[in-house]
């Protein structure tokens, strides 16, 4: 069977388009990092936690969103409430805001925080609660 290429370009663009939107659907929730370039503990947090916390079963439940503090916000986030201090981290479903963890303390203080905000959310999150 022969497809046009228009054809193929199309059926495929409707594929991808179908997989965002059902990508964004299941992540109702993130973990939305404000921080600043000239935070140490900023840097500390991505040291020792930052290239795991995708692959653990608290980073697909919660995907990380970065957001400079001084820079623009991105619109779906336009509720949350202003944040003064670097690290801060906000549990976000559907646009609002679940709870806040200010500053970085370390990772055993982290994902024992961390398992306590996820249990907030009405979306539930199986198979979390820290690392220890």
């Amino acid at each position: 069977m022969y497809i046009k290429p228009i054809h193929f370009i199309s059926l495929l663009s409707s594929l991808l388009i179908g997989t965002v939107a059902i990508s964004q659907n299941v992540n109702a929730a993130e973990l939305v990092m404000f921080e600043s370039s000239t935070c140490e503990w900023c840097d500390r947090w991505h040291e020792e936690i930052g290239s795991i916390y995708p692959m653990t079963p608290e980073g697909k439940c919660a995907p990380l969103r970065q957001v400079a503090i001084g820079g623009e916000r991105p619109a779906h986030l336009s509720e949350i409430s202003p944040t003064r201090f670097t690290p801060t981290f906000v549990m976000v479903e559907e646009g609002r805001e679940v709870g806040r963890l200010v500053g970085y303390a370390g990772e055993d203080f982290f994902w024992f925080l961390l398992a306590e905000q996820l249990k907030k959310l009405a979306s539930g999150c199986t198979n979390v609660g820290g690392k220890n």
